[in-house]
């Protein structure tokens, strides 16, 4: 694969985070285009979508869309398993995350307090433990597909750490940690060694 260049905000969160830990894990050469909040307004229009990540290599059109470039990564890097029912297994996963994060995503923006708490708890208290169940009976261990890391565990370990972190009102800190499969999971992505040194570079 020949250098390529992963834009996204200078932040170690959410979809462009998940792209940038993948060519990390890979090994791979490319540029870590890290956009100021300042130069997105012109940049916005030469995106294929008018949002971040963004992937792009010369010769060929930009690639948007999280899940898109993580799946072009895996392909490429060696982060999708050979077994193509496995690799759509990690697809699959992708897609399970995403859904996660529309449900918490229908939360935003609410004003009202109370209405904000009884909406997270019933999250929480819902499609989250119907969610983390679900991971929890799929992971093979330590990592999603067995000894190899993959793209899912990468995209997994990012939204765990997020829904971990208590940066979500009324979504309480280690929520997920009860999950011993998902937590174990986490702990070995953290530890995977090209990613341990890319943490000590960029503190999270």
């Amino acid at each position: 694969m020949s250098k390529p260049k992963l834009s996204y905000f200078d932040a170690p969160s959410s979809r462009g985070e998940e792209c940038r830990l993948a060519l990390v894990a890979a090994g791979a050469d490319f540029e870590d285009h890290r956009v100021k909040r300042e130069d997105w307004p012109s940049l916005k229009p030469q995106t294929p979508f008018g949002h971040m990540p963004m992937l792009t290599l010369e010769g060929k059109p930009a690639l948007s869309e999280g899940n898109a470039i993580l799946t072009y990564v895996g392909r490429q890097c060696g982060l999708l398993p050979s077994d193509a029912w496995e690799a759509a297994r990690q697809e699959s996963m992708l897609s399970a995350c995403e859904d996660l994060r529309a449900q918490v995503g229908r939360t935003f923006g609410i004003k009202d307090p109370e209405e904000l708490i009884q909406r997270r708890t019933e999250f929480v208290e819902g499609p989250l433990s119907v969610w983390a169940r679900g991971v929890e009976a799929q992971i093979k261990g330590p990592f999603f597909s067995g000894e190899s890391l993959g793209i899912a565990d990468i995209k997994l370990f990012v939204i765990v750490k997020w829904l971990n972190s208590g940066a979500l009102d009324h979504i309480p800190a280690n929520t997920l940690a009860a999950y011993a499969k998902l937590s174990k999971l986490s702990e070995a992505v953290a530890g995977y060694p090209a990613l341990q040194a890319w943490f000590s570079k960029y503190p999270r």
